[in-house]
């Protein structure tokens, strides 16, 4: 799966946890999730959550405390499905 796919499918993940939808309507790879999106912490651990479900995966807490960017989220993904 190409960047693009994981990115597209982020914004969609993101979409009910984002307090900033303006915000994540012009989201690139560089946007901070907790910063920019204005998501809380504890629903930055449901959107790592459905990630896991959506896509298959498992996202151990040393991974997951290294995403702050939606970029960082499409590396780990794509990293995990290898």
């Amino acid at each position: 799966m190409d960047d693009k796919k994981i990115f597209e499918e982020m914004i969609n993940i993101l979409k009910p946890y984002a307090k900033n939808q303006d915000r994540l309507a012009t989201a690139t790879l560089e946007t901070h999730i907790l910063n920019d999106l204005k998501v809380n912490s504890a629903r930055l651990v449901d959107v790592i959550i459905k990630c896991e479900d959506v896509y298959g995966i498992s996202v151990d807490d040393d991974e997951a405390d290294k995403i702050r960017t939606i970029g960082d989220a499409v590396k780990i993904i794509k990293q995990k499905l290898g």
